[in-house]
């Protein structure tokens, strides 16, 4: 495994520079030689940090649950830096050659990372360790239809198998806005990737990195479950959060500037009213625009989401024409400056979230 080649390489080296001190007459060397407990222990910390896996993951859900269950085991990269909108970004040669060089990599899956299939691509042959989180879930489509990823014990990924089938939609058919790609859209080939936006769905995707990372450092197997068993529980209890803070509101319809929710909306008896499509650039038509209009009249809605890192325009419009507030509902695909100043993480943010849904729902 490539940490262990890299740990076995610094140790040499350690070695060779040990016979080359106790072989030289110098005082100086003799001198620094003396004060070689501590040097060996410098060393050996070194090569034990080495030897940790190196993981990169593709965005900040994925970094935030492979993180939780890597603990102190697993030097943890994300691929993207805080404030980018992770629809846009595309790996540089630079982030290529990291990919190429790590033991592992993590990423969603089911559409969301465009560039994936090129990055598997090119290291097919390698020992690297793919785990796509989103395996052996349930993938909706952006017209209400679902897919369950294929399972499959090799996290080195294959080739998905979507099988089709009828699912339950709370992400409203009739609401939910099909537009023309163009060149500048990012096309999730119609899968909902968004499912890390329910802690339910969040909770399978921790397991499968725990899995992926038993695979790679199965000497470390116990230390992942333990990991993850404490961050689930986390999950669990945020998911119950969400079950009975929801329950009970007056309204079970909300709208929001993209369609990133409908596994959050399925989840707890939502309906999901997206004014554009999957992805955050999707500019909705004028006709489309009217119709969400007069959907927010009909049902006297008061309140219009949009959300971090791409422009609110849309929802402030909508919430222009029909006298209604905005408010952020954040689908955590990146961190901005002021998360990260204020040092929210995932559950934190999912927090902020239930709390503005309870408020918009019970207007």
């Amino acid at each position: 495994m490539k940490r262990f080649k890299r740990m076995l390489t610094l140790l040499s080296l350690s070695a060779v520079l040990a016979i080359a001190g106790c072989g030289s007459g110098n005082s100086t060397v003799a001198n620094e030689g003396s004060a070689s407990p501590e040097g060996n222990q410098a060393a050996d910390t070194s090569a034990t940090e080495t030897a940790k896996l190196q993981v990169k993951t593709s965005f900040y859900p994925m970094y935030e649950f492979t993180r939780q269950v890597a603990g102190d085991l697993a030097e943890v990269e994300n691929l993207i830096p805080p404030g980018v909108e992770a629809h846009d970004w595309e790996p540089t040669p630079q982030d290529m050659a990291g990919i190429t060089e790590a033991d592992v990599l993590v990423y969603n899956g089911a559409g969301m990372e465009g560039w994936v299939d090129q990055v598997l691509e090119s290291v097919q042959g390698t020992e690297l360790t793919v785990i796509e989180a989103s395996k052996g879930i349930e993938i909706m489509e952006g017209s209400g239809h679902s897919h369950e990823h294929e399972e499959d014990a090799d996290h080195s990924h294959d080739e998905h198998a979507h099988e089709h089938e009828e699912e339950a939609d709370h992400s409203h058919d009739e609401h939910a806005h099909e537009h023309e790609e163009d060149g500048h859209q990012h096309d999730h080939g119609g899968l909902d990737p968004h499912v890390w936006l329910s802690p339910a769905m969040a909770v399978q995707q921790v397991r499968s990195i725990e899995a992926g990372l038993a695979e790679a450092a199965p000497e470390h197997k116990e230390a992942f479950k333990a990991n993850a068993d404490a961050y689930v529980s986390k999950l669990e209890a945020l998911d119950q959060e969400f079950r009975d803070g929801l329950k009970d509101a007056k309204r079970k319809d909300f709208i929001t500037q993209h369609a990133a929710f409908g596994y959050l909306a399925r989840e707890y008896g939502l309906t999901q009213v997206p004014i554009a499509g999957l992805s955050p650039d999707q500019e909705p038509s004028a006709a489309q625009m009217a119709e969400v209009i007069e959907f927010a009249k009909e049902h006297d809605v008061k309140t219009i989401f949009f959300e971090t890192l791409v422009s609110s325009n849309v929802a402030e419009t909508i919430a222009s024409e029909i006298g209604a507030s905005t408010s952020v509902l954040n689908p955590i695909e990146g961190l901005t400056d002021e998360d990260t100043a204020a040092n929210l993480d995932y559950i934190a943010i999912m927090r902020q979230n239930l709390e503005a849904l309870q408020k918009a729902l019970n207007e």
